[in-house]
């Protein structure tokens, strides 16, 4: 069942795929937190494996970076793999005055200066939104587990190095939570064939005062938001 960009055999997929956009940072959380993990796919560099979370089959694979890349992902995962559910495990900058950096974000929603959505209705704006079970899910365990979370907007934006912050201006201003690269073209693809997604974020940059984690930062908060959603996935 191999595809122009995916390798893996027919049922190599779980029906839960968690999507980092770094493929190397798929084999990590693989290797961290899956028992028998199995590479299943390696086309142009992009990690996909296997494996049993306490005892839960779960998928990790990379998406590379931006909603092109995400998109083409998600897109032959529910088409020609058949997976019920994406979960995009990613970091973000914080936008709000009252974001720390290691706080963990749900993206209940994400708007995006990328036209791909309004491609997808028409010439019409479409509200990018996340499964609100999958969202429950997290945010029931984060309260069972007292993580504390913030659950709102997003702004997947098409440019890393954007020329001009009237964006980032706009997005504080109307409450938008963080920026990131993909949420909003992957909750278009999932509303396009009728599956499920969320996007689980740690915020390793704000955006606002120029402050960011450092590398052994980014790992142990990274540590904090995968528990937070491999647990939540268990019955």
């Amino acid at each position: 069942m191999a595809t122009p960009h995916i390798s893996a055999g027919s049922g190599a997929f779980a029906d839960t795929v968690l999507l980092p956009g770094d493929p190397l940072r798929a084999k990590f959380i693989a290797e961290q937190y899956l028992e028998q993990a199995e590479c299943i796919n390696q086309v142009r560099g992009m990690l996909a494996y296997t494996g049993n979370y306490k005892g839960l089959r779960v998928s990790v694979m990379g998406s590379g970076m931006g909603i092109p890349s995400c998109s083409i992902y998600a897109r032959e995962l529910y088409t020609e793999y058949e997976v019920k559910q994406i979960i995009r495990v990613g970091s973000c900058g914080a936008i709000q005055g009252d974001i720390q950096l290691n706080d963990i974000i749900l993206a209940m929603g994400a708007c995006t200066d990328s036209g791909v959505n309004r491609a997808r209705l028409a010439g019409h704006d479409f509200a990018a939104i996340a499964d609100y079970g999958l969202l429950k899910r997290v945010a029931d365990q984060a309260l069972a587990d007292q993580v504390p979370v913030r659950v709102g907007n997003v702004v997947s934006t098409d440019l890393f190095y954007a020329p001009s912050g009237e964006l980032m201006d706009r997005a504080d201003q109307m409450g938008v939570l963080a920026v990131e690269m993909e949420a909003a073209g992957l909750y278009g693809v999932a509303a396009e064939y009728g599956a499920k997604a969320l996007t689980v974020l740690t915020v390793s940059d704000h955006i606002r005062r120029d402050e960011q984690l450092s590398s052994d930062a980014r790992e142990r908060s990274f540590h904090s938001m995968m528990k937070l959603t491999l647990d939540a996935l268990l019955d």
